[in-house]
């Protein structure tokens, strides 16, 4: 198998920008409507959304990887480090790290990209990982970097990076490039173009011995709000994790060639709905401020600690919704309060009750919305999926 870093023309890549153009201009578009309605949001909501869209991010990435953190107490490093008021839980290594690397990115998203970002990075996903021997630089291992699945025995070869010794050179021509295609720059490329081609060509190289995948996608997040010009709290690894292997598939099929219209296009549908994700999350923090204004004044002091630690769940609320129980455990209020204040928050319009009973549980008046998978036809025309 010869990889596309094998080919002569590594890595001039190749691709139909004419097939990408319906895309991009939705993508700007929509980032102009996501900064109008943030605009609507008051500095509790926007900090709301800033916290939800992270963590999220945070904690999906890991999960492409497989590796599981706790939402909580990411978002409990994150509002620390935000200088938000947080609980005093203890949160893993990996946890901080991982919260720490989206607030950098956040942060210096206008910044050059540069080794010494790249490395910090990487220091901080892995952070807790006691079984590397390259944490904070490039690779130096002598034997092969491989993407391998299946068993011990019979491994099945997805990729192969490019041997230790080439990687300072590969990646001092790719922060190169992703320095002059950057907007204002010499050679300027469209938002989701500039994005997908970063992914592709830093999984490519595959410069560390472990965490390429989040560093990576936090390298296509900043190509995004660089073209934007802010944070995009874009939902790109969420998006991802729900597609995860159709991913690893346009991933995989891209590594082989330098001719990469199939991976931009893929990319491109990814990047469109995790940004209809985003969006979503911010007409809820609206619809929410809508619902506590109409009940102002109009429910007592356990009713509204309840919903506001609800909302706090974001637009799903509780898993299950919110129980008799769940209600107590908030309130300490007595089964028979209990029944009288979730009865009167259905009767104003708060909640919607669901099943009977002792099976009742409850949801928020607010209506979900439901991002479909979005992808880009033959003709890169948008087309939604259930």
């Amino acid at each position: 198998m010869t990889w596309n870093w094998q080919k002569p023309d590594w890595p001039s890549f190749r691709w139909d920008q004419a097939r990408l153009e319906p895309a991009e201009k939705q993508f700007l578009v929509s980032g102009g409507v996501f900064v109008g309605m943030v605009r609507h949001l008051g500095d509790e909501d926007r900090d709301q959304l800033t916290i939800e869209a992270m963590s999220t991010e945070a904690v999906t990435t890991s999960e492409i990887e497989g590796e599981i953190l706790d939402r909580a107490s990411v978002q409990s490093s994150l509002r620390k480090q935000l200088g938000l008021a947080a609980d005093e839980r203890r949160v893993r290594p990996a946890e901080r790290g991982i919260a720490e690397m989206m607030v950098d990115l956040h942060r210096s998203f206008a910044e050059p990209l540069s080794e010494e970002m790249l490395f910090r990075w990487h220091r901080m996903v892995m952070s807790g990982s006691r079984n590397l021997r390259d944490v904070g630089r490039y690779r130096t291992g002598a034997e092969p970097m491989e993407v391998v699945s299946g068993p011990v025995g019979e491994p099945r070869i997805h990729f192969e990076a490019p041997p230790s010794s080439r990687v300072r050179s590969e990646m001092k021509r790719f922060i190169s490039w992703f320095s002059r295609t950057a907007p204002g720059q010499e050679e300027p490329l469209p938002a989701l173009t500039r994005s997908g081609i970063a992914h592709l060509y830093f999984e490519s190289i595959h410069p560390f011995e472990d965490g390429n995948g989040r560093v990576g996608r936090a390298v296509a997040e900043k190509a995004l709000a660089q073209s934007l010009g802010q944070p995009t709290l874009t939902a790109l690894a969420e998006t991802i994790l729900a597609r995860r292997k159709t991913y690893y598939e346009a991933l995989e099929g891209a590594n082989r060639e330098n001719e990469i219209t199939r991976w931009l296009m893929w990319f491109a549908g990814v990047a469109i709905e995790a940004q209809r994700r985003t969006i979503a999350l911010v007409e809820f923090l609206i619809d929410k401020t809508k619902l506590l204004d109409g009940l102002k004044g109009k429910i007592n002091p356990r009713q509204e600690k309840a919903l506001l630690r609800m909302l706090r769940e974001g637009p799903g609320g509780f898993k299950g919704g919110l129980s008799a129980g769940k209600y107590s455990a908030i309130t300490g209020a007595s089964p028979a309060t209990t029944t009288r204040d979730l009865a009167d928050l259905v009767e104003k319009g708060a909640l919607v009750r669901e099943g009977e009973r002792r099976y009742a549980h409850y949801r928020l008046a607010i209506p979900v919305r439901s991002v479909t998978h979005v992808v880009l036809t033959e003709h890169g025309n948008l087309m939604e999926q259930p």
